[in-house]
């Protein structure tokens, strides 16, 4: 499973909340082949499981929400399925404000975009600097705060 120690989930996990991933969904997939299928049990053991594991690398497990889904057969991606009526759905609490409902979509757009600081100075980190014949020096970045607009001057 991908929670075990050989897992990638943890991996994952702690790479995206160290590149500053501050919102999380956490969808549990291939309930189909439980045993047996659609088990409860399982998706509670790994719910706890992982629910103790991002709060120990620093995120608030109040505000993940976790959806059981089969890939497969589609259940509970789009729309609630009839072979877990056992689970209830999801609800979360965060700074923009609470969310709930049953799918993985739902969780999707309950996601809050993140602010962009353009009120502060530009800041563009660079990635890397193409020469490229005919045009020129190309710098390659991401505007992080600031504003960067066509035709702009930057020194």
């Amino acid at each position: 499973a991908g929670i075990s120690k050989n897992g990638q989930t943890r991996e994952h996990a702690l790479l995206a909340y160290t590149l500053g991933v501050k919102q999380m969904i956490v969808a549990v997939n291939k309930m189909d082949t439980t045993e047996p299928p659609y088990s409860e049990t399982r998706f509670e053991e790994i719910k706890t499981e992982v629910s103790a594991y991002i709060k120990k690398i620093g995120y608030a497990s109040i505000g993940v929400p976790f959806v059981p889904i089969s890939g497969w057969h589609g259940d509970n991606m789009i729309e609630p399925t009839d072979k877990m009526p056992w689970y209830k759905g999801w609800a979360v609490e965060r700074k923009e404000g609470s969310a709930s409902g049953k799918t993985l979509l739902e969780a999707l757009d309950s996601i809050s975009p993140p602010s962009r600081p353009t009120d502060k100075p530009l800041r563009l980190p660079l990635q890397d600097v193409y020469k490229i014949g005919g045009i020129g020096t190309v710098p390659v970045g991401r505007v992080e705060t600031g504003v960067l607009k066509p035709n702009m001057v930057v020194s």
